[in-house]
């Protein structure tokens, strides 16, 4: 039985666009925050992945 390379990796779904007409100011900076801290969170993942893959690096070029 063959493997098609392509059904092992994951897919990225396209998200739709939040509607933000139905929102007020208010639930406008209150979804700001909740984005900025989504970007907080992203980016230490990143660095954490990033200090993982110089640990890695560093041990294989020994």
């Amino acid at each position: 039985m063959a493997f098609d390379l392509d059904e092992l990796l994951p897919t990225k779904k396209p998200t739709r666009p939040v509607d933000l007409t139905g929102l007020s100011i208010g639930d406008l900076n209150d979804y700001i925050a909740a984005l900025e801290a989504e970007i907080v969170r992203v980016r230490a993942t990143i660095r954490d992945k990033q200090d993982v893959q110089a640990a890695a690096q560093a041990f294989f070029k020994k």
